[in-house]
Formats: structure tokens, sequence, C-alpha cells
């Protein structure tokens, strides 16, 4: 069991923490195959030896009947009566599924099966049988059917566009591009704009601003026009449109990333959001906190709206609850901010840093959290609840860690739990698995504001700078993966942890301020050697391209010096190196050299973040130029490097 550091309603007051608070208070306020099933068995990778189910989707039949149900660890799609409260049939998919959407007459679905060539399979609803089996992006997800039935879009994460498919002709019509790693997408009721939520920032992260990204399609044109939101937002995952399409609602985290982090308590590091944007003025309209002053909604994550459109329903995959929001009251919110906003705007300032600094419900510490009527929070009964489904007067809640789905009643004033249908046998977690729990699990943090996952979604980084206290104040560091963390030590920016196992315990006690036994740190170091490094989108078939074989001679050359301190396999030399980055906030010259390994997913670039591309940090940082560099190489030569270490 874990206990945290501090006790609960108790403030812990120092002199750096009043003169931050002024700054806070000032800038915040704002396996059964089914017969006739064409697909063949899921690849050996989906197989889990424990045989955890992992629901990772679900959609419901109009008439919440029947849910359907992608079974990510299982690598199925299962049909669930919710009268009866069992699962009635399984297919088995030829990858992991990602996503699952229902045809707007419930007569076929789409799954999507997530790698780095991806496979969307159509699928008869009342039978499951294979009826079309289509090719799509890297790790394809969010299907989103149009409401004629006559248009896919798949978001290809790894691609950062979205797939036009006409599912009839069996065909992509087009790719849209889109900001960085689109992980959800919805429609508007008239089909005419696609809202694809992208999951990170782009750009540099020691910018002042520095934020994730909407991305509105035409779908028409396939014109994009991209709406920025609040400044530290980051770790996007779940997107709706209300049903009268005014309104897109997008859960997300807002990072305090230019406090140092010295405490968590009042939401000190991150705070969990639901933000608004208006769909007809094509504009970001504010942002619902959905933390209380003294207990945090850590990791909010998939997002509904009832058929009425009375109220806005929020997974909390890691406080394992879910948050039912007036939707009534919330549009009230918002015509009374944006009133303000009419009234107060100082033309000298752009629209967006006025929108995020102004529109925001329920602003910490200012207030105690939302305004009292507006959300409930409802307890579910197993951990992970990360998809959802809203049909009639019920929400079906999928526990990913649990393998379940609770059922929660919203007909009453109340929002009630009514029971859970398991989806197979109570999982019996090994280390691994347990571990991959608790880096999800925010319950273990003082006051629940954040989880392990917050800074480190999926296990890699949230792509902003951090001023941790473990090594000197005022020294922001880059996020860094925690993928072959435990093969490339040191730890951290500055190599001041010794290995990646001090750096877990270390973040538990000075991260989420809480003490937890050995053995769930120990578990914790089982699930992250198990992570394992994605393949490449700039591979060919899973091999470099001719042009990224030709970087790899330049890299290993002496000429360029690569190799020095970046030796395979794990392209680190596992030393601190002063290679002329000291910037104007550090405290010391030389840092840690980083794996390159999955580097085409880290970006930005360098310790603090500085460089957003790795062009950037080649040519006009120079870097590595003390053994040679790419400032000898022609600009053909030098995408040839690119290629090859983007290819990793």
């Amino acid at each position: 069991m874990t206990r945290p550091l501090q006790k609960p309603n108790r403030l812990r007051i120092t002199p750096y923490s009043v003169l931050s608070t002024a700054f806070y208070l000032y800038g915040v306020f704002g396996t059964q195959a089914l017969p006739g099933a064409a697909a063949p068995p899921a690849a050996p990778e989906t197989q889990n030896p424990a045989a955890y189910l992992g629901p990772a989707a679900v959609v419901a039949s109009a008439d919440g009947r029947t849910l359907f149900v992608a079974l990510a660890d299982a690598g199925q799609v299962a049909w669930v009566d919710t009268a009866a409260g069992r699962v009635g049939r399984r297919v088995r998919l030829p990858g992991r599924p990602t996503a699952v959407a229902l045809w707007p007459d419930g007569s076929k679905l789409a799954v999507t099966c997530g790698g780095p060539k991806s496979t969307v399979l159509l699928l008869d609803a009342a039978t499951g049988r294979v009826l079309e089996q289509l090719a799509a992006g890297h790790t394809a997800t969010a299907p989103v059917v149009s409401p004629d039935g006559k248009r896919l879009y798949v978001c290809n994460r790894f691609d950062h566009d979205v797939s036009v498919i006409d599912p009839a002709a069996g065909k992509e019509l087009a790719r849209v591009k889109v900001a960085r790693e689109p992980v959800a997408a919805a429609v508007s009721p008239d089909g005419k704009l696609l809202v694809v939520a992208n999951h990170l920032p782009t750009g540099p992260a020691n910018d002042f601003y520095v934020t994730a990204e909407l991305t509105l399609v035409e779908t028409g044109s396939l014109e994009t026009r991209p709406v920025p939101l609040p400044n530290g937002t980051t770790g996007l995952r779940g997107v709706t449109v209300s049903p009268d399409g005014r309104w897109a609602l997008v859960t997300h985290v807002i990072s305090n990333f230019e406090l140092v982090t010295s405490q968590v308590d009042f939401g000190w590091m991150n705070t969990n959001r639901l933000s608004i944007v208006d769909l007809t003025q094509r504009r970001f309209a504010g942002t619902l906190l959905l933390d209380d002053m003294f207990l945090g909604a850590a990791n909010p994550w998939a997002v509904g709206v009832t058929g009425d459109g009375s109220r806005i329903l929020v997974t909390h995959a890691g406080t394992h609850e879910l948050s039912v929001v007036d939707a009534a009251m919330l549009r009230k919110k918002l015509a009374a901010l944006d009133s303000h906003t009419r009234t107060t705007r100082d033309p000298g300032r752009t629209l967006r840093y006025d929108a995020v600094s102004t529109l925001t419900i329920g602003s910490l510490p200012n207030d105690s959290g939302t305004p009292p009527g507006l959300r409930q929070r409802v307890a579910l009964s197993g951990q992970g609840p990360r998809a959802m489904a809203v049909a009639g007067d019920r929400a079906f809640v999928a526990n990913y860690f649990a393998d379940g789905i609770d059922v929660v009643d919203l007909t009453g004033v109340e929002a009630a739990l009514m029971r859970t249908i398991p989806l197979g046998p109570p999982p019996r977690p090994d280390a691994r698995r347990r571990g991959e729990m608790l880096f999800h699990d925010a319950t273990i943090c003082y006051q629940h504001w954040q989880s392990c996952a917050t800074c480190h979604p999926d296990g890699r980084a949230d792509a902003l700078n951090w001023d941790l206290m473990n090594d000197g104040v005022g020294n922001p560091k880059n996020t860094k993966t925690m993928v072959l963390s435990h093969l490339t030590p040191p730890s951290m920016a500055a190599g001041v942890r010794p290995n990646a196992e001090a750096a877990v315990r270390s973040g538990f006690e000075h991260i989420l301020f809480a003490e937890v036994p050995e053995q769930d740190a120990a578990a914790v170091d089982e699930y992250l050697k198990a992570l394992a490094p994605v393949p490449s989108p700039r591979l060919v078939d899973g091999r470099l391209s001719p042009a990224a074989r030709r970087g790899r001679k330049l890299f290993e050359s002496e000429r360029v010096g690569c190799a020095v301190c970046h030796p395979a396999p794990h392209y680190t030399d596992l030393r601190r190196h002063d290679v002329g980055t000291r910037g104007p906030y550090d405290h010391r010259s030389a840092f840690d050299t980083p794996t390159l390994v999955e580097c085409w997913r880290t970006g930005p670039y360098l310790h603090d973040g500085r460089y957003a591309s790795l062009k950037e940090l080649l040519v006009e940082g120079r870097h590595g130029e003390h053994f040679g560099g790419a400032a000898r190489l022609r600009p053909g030569q030098v995408r040839e490097l690119i290629e090859f270490v983007l290819s990793l």
C-alpha cells in the first residue's frame, strides 16, 4: 500500500512557495473466433501471457443493448449484451486493436489495428464477419464515420495525418496533415467539420507559450485550421462534438511548467481540464477545471455527451472516476466569461493569449475549484477507466486494468454506478502489469493531482521543460523518455541520478510526494524495462531507406563523428559531455548523452528542448561540431544523416 508523505489537508509553506504562489495566482486565472470471421489469428506480439484483456475502446448500439469493445491486450473485439451482462461473441483480429466505431445505421463496425502498417477492418455488426480490410498509416486509431456513412476518417498517430477513406470503394482518397500525434477525432452532426485532437505540443519547449492544439478539418475542401489551447496544454486524449454541432470538447492536462516543482498541492504542477472550442467561430472558448481544491482528478481521458446535450461526461484514468458536468450551467459560465472578455480585452494582445488567460472556469487556487453544482464525481469500480460510450440514460465505462465495463445510471439528479459487467475472469496482474498500473495510478500522488504517466504518457515524454529540484533551481530540463532508461544510466539530463532505479524512487518521493513500498517501486522498474521501442515511421518495410543507409555511413564516419558519443546498439556512450550547449540558466556544462533510439518520437531536442527539429539542432545549433558534426556536410548529406537518426 502507498501513503502520502503529507497529511491531506495540511499546507506546506516555505519562502519559495509563498513567492511562487504569488506568480501562480497572477498567471492561472485563467478467444473464440466467430464462425465465418476471415481475420487471421492475432500476431504473437498481441498475445499477453497473463491473458489480460485491456478494454481500450467501446462503442454502443443506439439502443444501448449491445456494446462493441476493443480488447487491446487480447487482440479481440467483444460483443457485450448489456441486459444479460455478459460477452456474447469474440472476434480475433490481425493486430492490436486501438479503437472502434459504429456506422450510423448500426450495420458495420470499423476497427483500427495499430502498427507500422495499420489495418482497418470493417465488420458486420450483426455477425462479426469481416467485410473489408483496408490499409492505413502508422498506428492508426480513432476511426470516425461521417453521418451519411460515405466517409471514414482514421487518425494515423505517428504519421501525423488523417486518412480519408471511401469505404464503399475500399480505398484511401487523401491524407490530411495535422499537428502532432492525432489520437482522437470527432465529426460534426452535419458532417462538414472533423475535429482532431493532437496529443502533444509542437515547437521548442523553452518558449513562453508551449501548447498542443486541435486541428479543424473542413471535410469538403480538406482545408485545416489550428486551434491552440491554453499555455501548458499537453496529453490530449479524447474529443467529441455536442449534438447541436456548436461545441467541441477535449480532455487534456495543463502543466504549470514555469514553476519549480517544489510541491504538488492545489495543482501546483498539473491540473486536469476539459476545454471547449466554439465551432461556429472556429476559436477556443474556455476551459473547465475538473479538479477540486484539495483533490485532483488526474488524467482525463474519454469525453462524451448525452443525446439531449444536457450532460457532459469525462473519464479520469488516473483517479478511477467519472465526471458528470451540467452542460446548461457550463454554457452560462461560458457566456458570462465571453461577455467579460469582450469588455476587458486589451487590443494590444493577440487573441490566443487573451483567450487563454481569461476564459477559465474554476481556477486554482483562486477558488475552491469547479463551481458548485456544475460537476459531480462518480467513483468507479475498476482501475484505469479510459474508453466510454453513452447511450440514452446510461454511460458505459471500460476499465482498462480491471477488464470490466461499469454501467452508470444518468436518470437521476445524481449519477450513480449501477453495476459492472465482467469481460472475462478477474485479471491476476504479475509484477510487470502491477508496475504499469502503478505508473498510471494518480491515487498514489498526494491529493491525486498526477501520475507518473502525466509527464510520461505511454512511458515517453510530454514535450515540456520542467524545473525539477534534483539539480538546483532555475534550470528547466526537457522531459526524457523512459524507453531503455534502465539500460542507459545515468538518469536525468544532468545525470544526477546514477540509474533509472534511483530515478523511479525519487520520482515517487519528490514528484508524486508519496512513499511506496519497495515492491511497488520494483514493479514499476519491471514495467519500464518492458517498454519496447516502436518501429520508426521512416523505415521502409522495417528496413532503412536508401537515404538512411547513406546517413548511417555518415553517422559512423570519423569525419562526422556522431558514433563517438552515440555508439550502437543504444546509441549512447553512457557518459556526460560538454559539447557547448550550456544555456543562460544552466548550472553546469556537461550533460548526459541520451539514447537516439525512438528520438523520432521524443522531440523537442537538447537538454532544454530548445530545438523543435533535428535539422535545427544540427544546422543552427551546430551540435557535435567538437567531433566533426554536420557543419561540414552538404545540405543533402545533412538530410541523409537526419533520415538515419529518425529511423532508429
